[in-house]
């Protein structure tokens, strides 16, 4: 599997995430489950199966989070020399003309995307458009209600 791109705060969060299931929602489950069983018959036992359904999601998304860490690349836009250029990890100022608005994106590896919060994927259209750009350089990102155009205005390494 080849290396997926992650930004530094994307990699922190997952081994966040990492850190609180393994040292305290599994130790918790574990004793759920024990819990569980000592009230009896398990076939008819509500808790238990439900203690045993959270303790396969917890496992799941462990197996997930270590996979996806080690297949990162973990990026620090701080370090690279990009000459003032939209690149991944960067967080860009734009100004959109459709809609005359002014808009700030970080463009992040597709796990850590979340546009409420103005994390755009680097697969993304908007974000293919941008990469490369600098400040006054105008992007066109085709959508399916047409073309915006998008100034950037500035491009930030943080």
């Amino acid at each position: 599997m080849s290396k997926v791109p992650l930004t530094v705060r994307g990699a922190e969060k997952l081994r966040d995430e990492l850190n609180e299931l393994k040292n305290v929602a599994r130790p918790k489950v574990i004793k759920a489950i024990a819990e569980a069983r000592e009230h009896g018959d398990l076939k008819e036992n509500a808790e238990y199966h439900a203690a045993r359904e959270q303790q396969g999601f917890i496992e799941g998304r462990i197996k997930d989070i270590e996979a996806k860490l080690s297949h990162a690349h973990v990026i620090d836009v701080r370090t690279l020399n990009a000459d003032g250029r939209v690149v991944f990890g960067a967080i860009v100022d734009v100004f959109e003309e459709e809609e005359d608005e002014e808009h700030t994106f970080q463009i992040v590896g597709d796990d850590e995307a979340d546009i409420k919060q103005g994390l755009i994927s680097v697969s993304s259209p908007m974000a293919r458009a941008l990469i490369g750009k600098s400040e006054g350089d105008v992007a066109v990102v085709e959508t399916p209600k047409g073309s915006r155009h998008m100034e950037v205005l500035e491009v930030r390494y943080e």
